[in-house]
């Protein structure tokens, strides 16, 4: 295998999702192609990509995908979409490696690839993946997923602290800490654009603390506030106060015009291992918006964050920090636009696709470059 990227071929299996079939029919260069995990960026080096869901899976797959998940969950195990998986595994076996996005699909790949049916080297990219091993129950169970974890040629986590904590729970098995990136070029700052609300918090992780920040909107009625939420977040919710704008589900472009149009974006996220609202936190930065984000372990090191420098840092679950660190910045409109300027740099300098799509080109030439050597 040589390390021309023109001569790699890269199988993405992706969670098979509504909003992953849409950011695949729009535009290349569209912004919710950014959950394509590189994809686009892969290719425009040379790479030839293909994925899971060119099509439909079969009746079939869902069949099997039922009987595999209640096998596995019965014995204590943790699941996954097997559908999106078990139809794709010859063009997956044809590829040089494969590229699993989340664990969805990773859990079903690296159980296969344990049973000799992925032959292919397996990138796992891991989101959460510590807390899926705490819940397997029996010595057994957790033998069977880091054998079968073990078979991928390394896996990957946006989180530094995920990272070490697989590192301890899996052994010799390959870990490797890849900050998350963002298309500088497409997200850039809106000079210009007046603002219509004050507070803007977005996203559907379920790790986000909407109630934390309903709570100090309570407080503060002269502060207007908007949420752009998943249906499930929404109904979480309950009745907002008077000064909270409740959005669900908005296309992407238009919850990124929502950021543009606020004074600053806050994101208070729950204490966990991998998420810090990472992809909003980089959008919002590479717009240089001023943002107010929970330090969770998931982003305190490895992003570059600097509380008051390119952003300002609170505790998770830490509701007067949190109040207070919001007020100062709307106080303070020209210290508000310094922050969200230094966002921008450090966007710019470290946290870009290029050097995501770079650093995981590598990565996948090197597993191909070893099943070459096998």
């Amino acid at each position: 295998m040589s390390g021309d990227a023109a001569t790699l071929s890269v199988f993405f299996a992706y969670r098979d999702s509504a909003l992953r079939r849409a950011a695949l029919q729009a535009p290349v260069g569209a912004a919710e192609r950014y959950c394509l995990f590189g994809l686009d960026q892969l290719a425009s080096r040379g790479v030839a990509v293909r994925h899971n869901l060119e099509v439909e899976p079969p009746a079939w797959a869902s069949a099997l995908d039922g009987a595999a998940n209640r096998l596995l969950y019965g014995l204590g195990g943790y699941g996954g979409d097997f559908a999106s998986v078990f139809p794709f595994l010859g063009a997956a076996n044809r590829a040089d490696v494969v590229l699993s996005t989340v664990d969805t699909v990773g859990i079903p790949l690296a159980l296969l690839a344990r049973a000799g049916l992925l032959r292919s080297p397996l990138v796992y990219v891991a989101v959460g993946l510590p807390e899926r091993l705490e819940r397997l129950s029996g010595e057994g169970m957790r033998r069977l997923y880091a054998s079968a974890l073990g078979r991928a040629y390394a896996i990957v986590s946006y989180s530094a602290y995920e990272a070490e904590a697989l590192r301890r729970a899996l052994g010799h098995t390959r870990v490797v800490f890849l900050p998350f990136g963002v298309d500088t070029e497409a997200l850039r700052p809106s000079f210009g654009v007046l603002a219509d609300t004050d507070v803007v918090s977005i996203g559907a992780d379920p790790r986000r603390d909407y109630p934390l920040l309903l709570r100090v909107a309570a407080r503060r009625p002269e502060i207007s506030f908007r949420l752009v939420v998943s249906a499930e977040h929404a109904r979480a919710l309950g009745s907002p106060p008077a000064n909270v704008a409740v959005e669900v589900d908005l296309p992407l472009a238009a919850a990124l015009d929502r950021a543009r149009k606020a004074r600053l974006v806050c994101l208070p996220v729950r204490e966990n291992s991998y998420s810090g609202a990472t992809t909003t936190l980089l959008q919002a930065m590479a717009m240089a918006k001023p943002v107010v984000v929970s330090r969770t372990v998931a982003i305190a090191s490895g992003y570059d964050l600097e509380d008051g420098v390119n952003c300002r840092l609170v505790a998770p679950g830490d509701e007067t920090a949190l109040e207070r660190a919001m007020v100062e910045l709307l106080a303070d409109p020209e210290g508000a636009a310094r922050l969200g300027a230094r966002a921008r740099e450090t966007a710019e300098r470290s946290l870009s696709w290029d050097r995501y799509a770079d650093a995981l080109l590598e990565l996948l030439q090197e597993a191909a470059g070893a099943r070459g050597g096998r």
